[in-house]
């Protein structure tokens, strides 16, 4: 009997596996087959992918980070601009008092202006009333007119100074003559009111004319 050589499997032989399994190919190394391999790996690369999201939800809730640092600057920009509106707000607030202070002290000023003028000339009526009381002419009427008017000007803030007696004062007092000295004097002294002087608030209307008298030892 000749040998014959082998013959490949027929598709009859082929067909004794069992149906519905894959055949897997051995790999060149002997190792498993490629199917199954790759699916065995896919559960380790899908455990690193979650451990990997885990990492990096931890690191973005850590105080600190770059994602909170912009928040930081706008609050810090706020705080600074609230601060610069407050210094704004005292800054206007003074300067609005200082107007108000220097807007009732020309208000003031105006109405002792206004008063001064039109006090001025009754001074010299005053003058005349000064001198009837001296002889004791003021009597009847004129002396009724003469009392209503004092009142009138007293009330306006006109004030009469300048009494025999006085401690001489260059800013309230002109002296018309010195009359000598007085042993019972220490100052330079009014001895006499030739005419009162007359004043409206810290301003001075007319300086009294007067005559006095110096220390013995002077």
């Amino acid at each position: 009997m000749t040998d014959r050589p082998d013959e490949p499997t027929t598709g009859a032989e082929a067909q004794d596996l069992p149906e519905g399994e894959p055949t897997a190919a051995p790999s060149p190394e002997g190792g498993p087959a490629e199917g199954f391999g790759e699916a065995a790996g896919e559960a380790p690369a899908q455990t690193e992918v979650e451990e990997q999201v885990a990492g990096d939800a931890v690191a973005g809730d850590e105080p600190g980070t770059p994602e909170e640092r912009p928040q930081d600057d706008e609050q810090s920009s706020l705080r600074n601009a609230i601060a610069d509106l407050t210094n704004d707000l005292q800054r206007l607030q003074a300067e609005y008092a200082n107007y108000r202070k220097r807007v009732d002290r020309d208000r003031q000023l105006v109405a002792e202006t206004a008063a001064y003028k039109a006090l001025t000339p009754v001074v010299e009526v005053l003058d005349t009333i000064d001198r009837a009381k001296e002889h004791g002419e003021l009597e009847g009427g004129f002396k009724a007119v003469a009392d209503q008017l004092e009142r009138v000007v007293t009330a306006a803030g006109l004030v009469r100074f300048g009494e025999p007696g006085d401690a001489f004062d260059p800013t309230l007092h002109e002296a018309l003559s010195h009359l000598g000295t007085d042993p019972e004097v220490e100052v330079t002294t009014v001895k006499h009111v030739a005419k009162g002087g007359y004043r409206l608030g810290e301003r001075v209307v007319r300086a009294a004319q007067v005559l006095v008298v110096d220390p013995a030892d002077a």
